[in-house]
């Protein structure tokens, strides 16, 4: 493993011998540290020859997504022995620090010991028994940086090869001068990308996608915002995200599982490996192990009021894309109404499709048609709020006639107009909890990108409110959060008995929050088929999908965003 540095060259190293290191999992960061380098303005070696965006995305810490679904486990088991610098012995080291000032690189060799004429170089390697146990490319750039490395050192390596442990194989590797010039043009290479001030474009019809592990982050097809030829499909992991809904409840962490306990009695008890998320609504306790834990697994936890409002959230300090940050702040602070205008075009086109189908008011759908295609040819912010509002007036004046007959009734009848913060009718109390459900699930989705929530486009950012999130989440109100009450309403899922009234206000019961977020799971784990992209996707997915348009946006990987509209 290596990590080229992007900055200038870096002083004389001050140990004169190969050593190992004290603690295998410092990785990048000790060998940067020892160097006098950011070890953030890195590039690990395996991805020298890799396509160019991914090697630009593995720069820095956390390169894949948080929910584990595209790493592998393989190549730690079989890093399992030799990261373990304890184990070293006399005329072997393992997990050995090394680097070179001529090349600008530091890493870490698997095992030097001792040979006959020098030194011996050996790489652990995993791969699957089905193959054959071959030196690729990549494997003799990796080598040949070691080799280099060692030499600058004044050590002689005699002796290379790679040990593949699926197999249990040793193979021996001649490294030539050939090799060693190749291993100082990807180095070159590889500073150039990740120097560049913008993303390169993603490669067309490149075989090396297939097996990429970053396609799903990189979107290689989707980048054209047109219909996708060829999916490239990518397994979706058993794991789901966890509410906490139960007041007075508390969860924590034993033997691997998050357990949850109310007044005793245990409520559930999920592997940690099954937990994607966690979202705690209203007054429950986590313990300090459960949230450290969840923070080493780079999985966001939010915090919402029993009423739905989003409190805060936590999530790991490693999370990638620090200079695709600095683009969105400086971008929030100049605006992108291209942004904005793909936010609340989609919103309106979805409340128009929703209130097609299942209301009563074609009149009000045609005119929301219209404010739709005003929207789309807005030059200013406040021609684009102008219009939202006008279609919110609109849309919720005819969201009654979407109320079935006679689970309704009740609902309909308490029913005075929108009303957002204070809301005193049911069906607003619903329909503002489902918001901050979703507004939730935005904000996780939009920190695994690497994006700040709170550096918007369309929301202001004076008022500390999580502004990106709030743009993001206004394309998906109408599929999600009110498809969801409407839903649960009509299939009496949600009804009086699932609210409490104090001085007139309604107020959500604990069944009526865990019936809402059981219809809103099952929603938003629906597949559909993406209205851009032609294949079949779930609106959880799509909506990390469209935050990682929205990174593509600011880091220049495409001209413009679309919103995800229904039809």
């Amino acid at each position: 493993m290596f990590a080229v540095d992007i900055g200038p060259t870096v002083g004389k190293r001050q140990h004169a011998r190969p050593r190992p290191c004290c603690n295998s999992s410092v990785g990048a960061v000790k060998q940067g540290e020892a160097n006098g380098s950011d070890p953030d303005q890195s590039c690990r070696t395996p991805h020298l020859l890799s396509p160019p965006r991914l090697a630009r995305s593995s720069r820095g810490a956390n390169r894949y997504p948080p929910d584990g679904r595209l790493t592998g486990h393989a190549g730690m088991n079989a890093h399992r022995t030799v990261d373990d610098a304890t184990r070293s012995r006399l005329g072997k080291l393992n997990a050995v620090d090394i680097s070179s000032d001529q090349l600008g690189v530091v890493g870490r060799a698997d095992v030097v010991e001792d040979a006959p004429d020098g030194l011996k170089v050996v790489e652990f390697k995993a791969t699957p028994v089905r193959r054959v146990p071959e030196v690729t490319n990549a494997m003799r750039i990796q080598l040949a940086l070691q080799s280099e490395c060692l030499a600058e050192a004044g050590f002689t390596v005699a002796e290379h090869g790679v040990y593949f442990t699926s197999h249990q194989r040793f193979v021996a590797v001649e490294i030539i001068d050939s090799d060693r010039d190749a291993a100082a043009r990807e180095v070159e290479q590889t500073r150039t990308t990740i120097s560049a001030p913008t993303a390169p474009p993603p490669l067309e019809d490149d075989p090396r996608c297939l097996r990429c592990s970053h396609v799903g982050v990189c979107l290689p097809e989707e980048r054209a915002e047109a219909p996708v030829t060829r999916r490239i499909s990518v397994a979706d992991p058993d794991s789901q995200i966890v509410h906490l809904a139960t007041a007075g409840s508390r969860a924590s962490l034993s033997s691997g599982r998050l357990r949850v306990h109310h007044h005793g009695d245990e409520l559930a008890s999920i592997p940690l490996e099954r937990v994607r998320g966690l979202v705690v609504h209203g007054n429950i306790d986590l313990s300090s192990a459960l949230i450290r834990e969840l923070h080493w697994r780079a999985l966001t936890i939010v915090w919402c009021s029993g009423r739905g409002t989003v409190i805060g959230w936590s999530h790991t300090a490693r999370t990638p894309n620090g200079v695709a940050r600095v683009r969105q702040h400086q971008a929030s602070a100049e605006g992108r109404i291209g942004l904005a205008r793909a936010f609340i075009a989609a919103k309106i086109a979805n409340q128009a499709t929703l209130l097609r189908r299942n209301g009563d008011a074609p009149d009000i759908v045609a005119q929301l048609r219209d404010l739709q295609h005003g929207v789309e040819n807005a030059d200013t912010i406040g021609a684009i709020f102008g219009s939202e509002g006008d279609a919110a007036a609109r849309y919720f004046s005819g969201f009654p006639s979407m109320l079935g007959t006679p689970r309704g009734d009740w609902f309909r009848d308490h029913w005075t107009g929108r009303v957002g913060r204070g809301a005193l009718d049911p069906l607003n109390v619903a329909l503002n909890y489902l918001y901050g459900v979703l507004l939730a699930e935005v904000i996780r989705a939009v920190s695994a990108c690497g994006l700040d929530p709170h550096a918007g486009f369309l929301h202001s950012s004076n008022r500390n409110k999580p502004a990106l999130a709030l743009d993001l989440m206004e394309e998906f109100r109408a599929p999600l959060a009110d498809a969801v009450v409407l839903s649960a309403v009509n299939n009496g899922e949600l009804t009086d008995v699932d609210f409490s009234f104090a001085l007139g206000s309604a107020r959500l019961r604990d069944s009526g929050r865990k019936a809402l977020i059981a219809n809103y799971e099952r929603r938003v784990e629906t597949e559909f088929t993406h209205p851009i992209f032609g294949y079949r996707i779930t609106w959880r997915r799509a909506i990390e999908i469209q935050a990682r348009m929205v990174l593509g946006y600011l880091d220049g990987s495409q001209n413009t965003y679309v919103g995800v509209i229904t039809r």
